[in-house]
């Protein structure tokens, strides 16, 4: 019996499937069924029954997964003494983020913890928010950083940093030349809207909402899964559309759309950091953890240029 087999073991039961454990694993599911086979050899029982659609701990099962838990909580907490003993020379960190972290922000405090810890391995992984929340619930990413706030069982959600959402229009819309519109005047424009599970379409849902205008009663142009793609779709015409500042400052510089306000619509929200309650915390997960909410990285690094500030 080993660590491997254990660890295969714990996630086959915790996700009641094969493939699932594999993926989040990074292991083929041939891989994980021989862990599981090969446990089951070494103890002599059977630990899992297989349904056509899931699995489940047989009695046996149900007696080993308290203690498996345990072994390996231990492991990790020793693994992690080392990882401290080496000064985080080695380490491998997963986090996941929504696209306006993910693409515009974090890489910006990656690129300052690696040259603190160059050893450290970091994993980015960018989808839309509701897809992160679902790598965290699967533990399948040490860290999240989304557009919206999470709760449930397992779960904690912290505040991170404050974004502000702009309007934009393309240089040649007869709002180009405006500063102000009215929020009922969007109902009259065709709107570039992100994918739903966005933190982006989320946060302009409920700040429309709080001014009795339902985004569904918007006409739709597009619909994109990316932040650059909505804002390459402004330029070229397509629509107007809601989305980062720190995302869209470039264009705004050379003219390529513009900025327009909405009157008392207020654009800011905030970032937010999610990770498993019951997740075992190396060293380094907890060491960048620190480097994130260390205020004084904004102005050590050039993120402080994307007007961003820590929500306090």
């Amino acid at each position: 019996m080993n660590f491997k087999q254990l660890e295969a073991f714990i996630r086959v039961a915790e996700l009641q499937s094969f493939t699932k454990a594999a993926r989040q694993l990074y292991m083929s599911q041939p891989a994980v069924s021989f862990q599981i086979k090969a446990l089951e050899v070494n103890l002599q029982v059977t630990l899992f029954q297989r349904g056509d659609k899931k699995v489940t701990l047989t009695e046996a099962g149900r007696l080993l997964y308290p203690e498996a838990k345990q072994m390996l909580r231990h492991y990790h907490k020793i693994k992690a003494g080392l990882d401290d003993l080496r000064g985080l020379k080695t380490g491998h960190l997963v986090v996941g983020a929504s696209t306006i972290p993910g693409e515009y922000i974090l890489p910006l405090f990656i690129g300052g913890f690696k040259e603190k810890y160059p050893g450290i391995l970091i994993t980015l992984k960018v989808a839309g928010s509701g897809r992160v929340e679902r790598w965290v619930r699967e533990r399948a990413i040490d860290l999240g950083i989304i557009g919206v706030p999470v709760s449930g069982d397992g779960i904690e959600c912290s505040s991170w940093l404050q974004d502000e959402l702009v309007l934009i229009v393309p240089s040649s819309h007869p709002w180009a030349g405006l500063k102000v519109v009215q929020v009922n005047e969007l109902q009259n424009e065709s709107m570039i809207m992100r994918e739903k599970g966005s933190g982006t379409r989320q946060t302009i849902e409920q700040k429309l909402e709080e001014h009795g205008i339902a985004l569904e009663k918007i006409p739709c142009g597009l619909e994109l899964g990316s932040t650059r793609a909505v804002i390459t779709a402004v330029e070229a015409n397509l629509g107007i559309s809601f989305v980062s500042r720190c995302a869209v400052q470039d264009s705004l510089r050379l003219g390529r759309v513009k900025e327009v306000k909405v009157f008392k619509l207020d654009l800011f929200r905030r970032l937010y950091q999610v990770k498993h309650s019951h997740g075992a915390e190396g060293f380094a997960i907890g060491f960048f953890t620190d480097f994130i909410n260390d205020s004084d990285n904004l102005k050590a690094f050039p993120i402080n240029k994307l007007a961003l500030r820590f929500s306090i």
